[in-house]
């Protein structure tokens, strides 16, 4: 903790659309507070908070990163600065999960010349699904096109009148509204902040109802009490390329925002856990790195008790027994030893052999539990391949590689297709990871457009039958099955039903049978996709006391299956993506068109925040491209969210396409 009480502790996030400033101003931090000797820059490549190579080539923060700095302040006294560091751009929002879940504060910043955008929306979304407390900074207010004014505005706008200026331009400086003796032009929106104190303490409010000043220190107090329980949401000016408004914003951060043992903490039941460096240890691990002179870094933050090095923990979620080496605190890619650390404290610790993301980490005999990080669900996928033959064992442990370091990619064998398919957050993040198994894990890969998941199912009901019978010198084949196929009522799951009566297909040969008609529904009858949905009955048949065997009535089985399948008019399915897009009302006909053209259907759209927001289905065949189709329509400012939502009927004129392209690759059976 370097000798600094938890309560002189600050943990938070930065938060923002990509371009308002976050990096910059962590560049312009990390020098003002000496934890570098000089300040970067993200566009000349010399940035200490975007630091990796991805991140210098891209000129983008990619990785939520903590940085540990201490703050003496005049008036205040030393305090700890935990920051972290989170990607504004879309494609990495899983990186802001992470790090908002272990933060106690955040710090929006909004740009005061692009005003709200998307990215904020997403920021200020995840910050009140938290009820995290927070403050809002309005960057580059010295800049040309600049609009305080209306920026404050669009923010009251949006999030209410609780989001109240604390410091404002004015000329080359800045007016602190809190200062004794500010402008009269500001002296209303000063007497709100006073109000807002206030209302945190009845006798304060009495106080102040009768018309007696508050003390400085009252008024501190009760503003730290307003903006920790949410009622007051202080608004920062701020230009960091001039340093106008960077003091003041950290005084603010010291003066106003919580301590780790002002926020309350919850285990994965709901239940309190205590905080605070007498209470047991509790640590929860929110992201791994794998370092390439270090390996595996487990990046761990404590909420409770006394962490240090050359000890034993006890991983909670797994059940098993940890032995922590080293310890250390991590700035960009600085790394300091760290000899203990305490609530608030974010740290790294290498090497440990069983422990993950989402483990709860505490001593020996610890039942604490925190629950698990839950990350959105993929909106883009590539069906992956080794550029060079025998590379897959190679390509099996890039992928793992990369999906550890990032949890919102995903891995996985596509059971239908038998395709291995990559997932993630968007092209520019799933090109990032190619680039890094090549780098990393030597496999150079390929990309593909996945193939569907189609499934067959019947809107009527039909009768099969098939008479399989061969001979060819010695003992024949011989085989006959008739049966019915119906669709599959809503809610049962029983799909065959044996109706044969007096022994017309012998007992011991009906396991064939059904064995050839579960092989029979991997194949339909329309494009040899899988066949739901479908009760199939098997009613007569006929038999030879010397031919008929266990292979013959199997086939017989698939066969008579597969021609009442093709009376029963049979229907193409296919999977239906349910996406929710967040764009300005400017990309609205272009997106809504876009979505007719892909045989979308809109659901319904509403306002929120100043975009519009677009409900609508979408066929998994039509989906596959439009991240990057929705960035070119919304020039970087249109989101979107994607789930599964059911299987529905292809169109027939589509389905009859597909139908004949799949006939090219059918292999008929042998008989």
């Amino acid at each position: 903790m370097k000798d600094m009480p938890v309560a002189k502790v600050r943990n938070f996030a930065l938060l923002g659309h990509t371009g308002s400033g976050k990096t910059t101003l962590l560049d312009a931090l990390l020098f003002k507070l000496g934890a570098t000797d000089r300040k970067g820059s993200p566009e000349q490549g010399t940035s200490f908070a975007d630091w990796t190579e991805e991140e210098k080539e891209r000129k983008l923060t990619i990785w939520a990163k903590p940085f540990e700095m201490v703050y003496s302040s005049p008036t205040l006294g030393r305090h700890e600065l935990t920051v972290l560091d989170t990607p504004g751009y879309a494609d990495y929002y899983g990186q802001v999960i992470a790090a908002t879940t272990v933060a106690d504060a955040g710090v929006l910043l909004v740009d005061a010349t692009a005003g709200i955008q998307v990215g904020t929306q997403r920021a200020w979304r995840r910050l009140e699904a938290l009820n995290l407390p927070r403050a809002i900074v309005i960057s580059g207010v010295d800049r040309d096109n600049a609009h305080f004014d209306a920026t404050l505005a669009a923010i009251q706008s949006a999030w209410g009148p609780r989001c109240r200026p604390v410091t404002a331009p004015a000329g080359e400086g800045l007016t602190r509204l809190l200062a004794p003796n500010p402008p009269a032009e500001v002296a209303e929106q000063r007497n709100a902040l006073i109000e807002a104190a206030a209302e945190t303490d009845d006798a304060l409010l009495e106080k102040y109802l009768g018309g007696e000043a508050l003390t400085d220190d009252e008024l501190a107090r009760g503003l730290r009490r307003a903006v920790v329980a949410g009622g007051l949401i202080p608004v920062f000016a701020l230009s960091t390329v001039k340093d106008k408004g960077v003091t003041e914003l950290l005084e603010g951060i010291c003066a106003l925002l919580p301590s780790p043992l002002d926020r309350e903490v919850t285990d994965a039941d709901g239940k309190p856990v205590p905080t605070g460096p007498d209470a047991p240890l509790s640590a929860f691990v929110w992201r791994t790195i794998n370092d390439p002179f270090v390996g595996h870094l487990a990046l761990i933050r404590i909420y409770g008790g006394t962490l240090k090095p050359e000890g034993e923990l006890f991983n909670v979620t797994k059940g098993q027994k940890e032995r922590i080496g080293a310890m250390f605190y991590l700035n960009g890619k600085k790394q300091e030893p760290a000899a203990e650390a305490e609530a608030g404290d974010i740290v790294a610790v290498p090497k440990l052999k069983v422990t993950g993301l989402n483990d709860t980490l505490g001593a020996p005999g610890a039942t604490v539990r925190f629950p698990p990080l839950q990350f959105p669900h993929p909106v883009v996928s590539f069906a992956v391949t080794p550029k060079t033959q025998g590379d897959d064992d190679k390509l099996v442990t890039g992928l793992r590689r990369v999906a550890e370091e990032d949890p919102t990619l995903r891995v996985e064998r596509n059971a239908e297709t038998h395709e291995l398919i990559l997932s993630g957050m968007g092209d520019v993040q799933l090109n990032i990871a190619v680039q890094n198994m090549k780098k990393h894990s030597h496999v150079d890969v390929l990309l593909s457009t996945p193939k569907v998941a189609y499934k067959e199912t019947i809107n009527g009901r039909a009768e099969g039958h098939h008479k399989h019978k061969k001979q060819s010198g010695g003992r024949g084949q011989y085989g006959e099955v008739y049966l019915r196929v119906a669709p599959l009522p809503p809610g049962e799951t029983e799909w065959f039903e044996n109706a044969v009566v007096g022994g017309t297909i012998p007992t011991n040969f009906m396991p064939a049978v059904q064995k050839g008609l579960v092989e029979g529904l991997q194949r339909g009858a329309l494009a040899n996709y899988p066949v739901v949905n479908v009760k199939v009955t098997v009613y007569e048949g006929t038999y030879h006391d010397v031919d008929s065997s266990e292979v013959s009535f199997k086939i017989a089985g698939a066969r008579a299956l597969r021609d009442g399948l093709s009376k029963a008019k049979p229907v193409l399915l296919e999977p239906i993506m349910k996406l929710r897009i967040m764009a300005p009302d400017s990309a609205l006909g272009d997106i809504t068109g876009d979505l007719n053209h892909r045989r979308g259907r809109i659901l319904g759209m509403e306002n929120e925040d100043g975009l519009q927001v677009i409900v609508a289905d979408v066929p998994q065949a039509e989906a596959f491209n439009y991240s990057s189709q929705l960035r070119s329509m919304t020039g970087g400012r249109g989101t979107f969210e994607m789930e599964y939502s059911r299987m529905d009927v292809v169109p027939s004129n589509i389905a009859q396409k597909i139908a004949a392209e799949a006939q090219k690759h059918v292999v008929e059976d042998e008989e």
